[in-house]
């Protein structure tokens, strides 16, 4: 009998797939309602600004061919923005896939990795699918300012010869918690130079924290730090799949060598390129989001949920009970929300911050969920 499963390779049958949040053709079509909303995979409710729109409309003229395989033009724009070298930026098919291309180039059977306990799910699919061995810090406890985010001692006690690469997200998902500019320095300077380190900042838009540390103006003083972003979020591009690195040009320079040819399509290309010319389309996302961040603070209040401290587009909350329930009490009202047992967290739901109209409906279902 064939058994693809025995042809696999060892690392693969131990991954835990990615869980995407539900779409919502998928809610309507079971429950047979309409009019729902999504409120789970921290997408921006506005969506691309209008210049991202107009190119859109002018790159799709061109699908018949394959896109700029280096995307020149995307890349200059980005040195511009970031005052870095355009040999030293490496495009994804969103930040998930440079995220993949880390692993890929520097992980190996005998090598480690070193994340959080509530990191980004991407991080342990990326490391196991390489063999790597993944060793995973135990978050900041319960009781602490920034319980359940990233406990950087306890990540640097985790390195070793074999650690090749680290992983932080700042802002983190799921939690939405944070680490600020003196104590992540303080870390990338007591890593050794046989280790690289992603800062993974793909919220960092939303952040109007002043100590909250832009990490690519350390590129220069950290030879093995790489940062990646993307234009999924604040941006609006979520559908198009487009992100990227900023690293030393000999980090880019590997990751170019895993990199698939033809990652980022001609219209995520030109999309992308387009919406960091939009700065009033960014300004007014920013703005969307902070009214909605203390919409969402103020109608939790009363209910009976503990709020994790965010600064990104999205709230975690633990309801004090198993989470899946609520979720499925708030589908039937057709909204949907992000359970994230996946992530350990069986009593935790993430709501993403919508439109002031799509919040104010989600706070109604989930206390009539509760």
């Amino acid at each position: 009998m064939f058994s693809p499963s025995k042809l696999a390779a060892p690392p693969v049958l131990d991954i835990a797939p990615y869980v995407p949040g539900k779409p919502l053709s998928e809610l309507e079509r079971e429950l047979g309602i309409s009019d729902s909303i999504k409120l789970a995979s921290n997408e921006n409710p506005l969506g691309p600004g209008p210049l991202a729109l107009a190119a859109i409309a002018q790159a799709a003229r061109d699908i018949g061919s394959y896109p700029d395989a280096n995307g020149f033009e995307l890349k200059q724009a980005l040195a511009s923005k970031h005052r870095w070298s355009t040999d030293g930026i490496t495009l994804g098919n969103g930040s998930n896939d440079v995220l993949v291309m880390v692993a890929e180039a520097f992980l190996t059977r005998d090598s480690e990795a070193v994340y959080s306990q509530y990191g980004f799910a991407v991080y342990p699919i990326a490391v196991q699918a390489t063999g790597a061995t993944a060793r995973v810090a135990p978050a900041l406890p319960s009781g602490h300012p920034m319980a359940l985010g990233h406990d950087l001692d306890a990540m640097l006690k985790l390195v070793t010869p074999r650690t090749r690469v680290v992983f932080i997200a700042n802002p983190n998902n799921p939690t939405g918690t944070w680490i600020e500019a003196g104590p992540l320095h303080a870390f990338l300077k007591a890593l050794p130079q046989t280790t690289v380190v992603v800062v993974d900042e793909a919220y960092i838009e939303y952040v109007e924290d002043g100590d909250f540390p832009d990490s690519s103006r350390w590129l220069r003083e950290f030879p093995n730090l790489i940062v990646t972003r993307t234009f999924s979020k604040a941006y609006g591009l979520a559908g198009l799949r487009v992100g990227y690195a900023l690293s030393d040009p000999a980090i880019a320079n590997l990751l170019n060598r895993v990199r698939q040819t033809f990652n980022v399509n001609c219209v995520a290309l030109a999309a992308a390129r387009a919406s960091l010319d939009d700065a009033e389309h960014l300004r007014a996302t920013i703005e969307v989001n902070r009214e909605g961040m203390r919409q969402l603070l103020d109608g939790l209040k009363p209910l009976p949920v503990t709020v994790t401290p965010s600064r990104g587009n999205f709230i975690l909350i633990d309801c004090a009970r198993a989470a899946m329930p609520v979720y499925d009490a708030m589908l039937k009202q057709g909204v949907i929300v992000r359970p994230v047992g996946n992530y350990q967290l069986p009593h935790h739901l993430r709501l993403t911050i919508g439109t002031r109209e799509q919040n104010q409906r989600m706070l109604v279902a989930l206390k009539t969920a509760l």
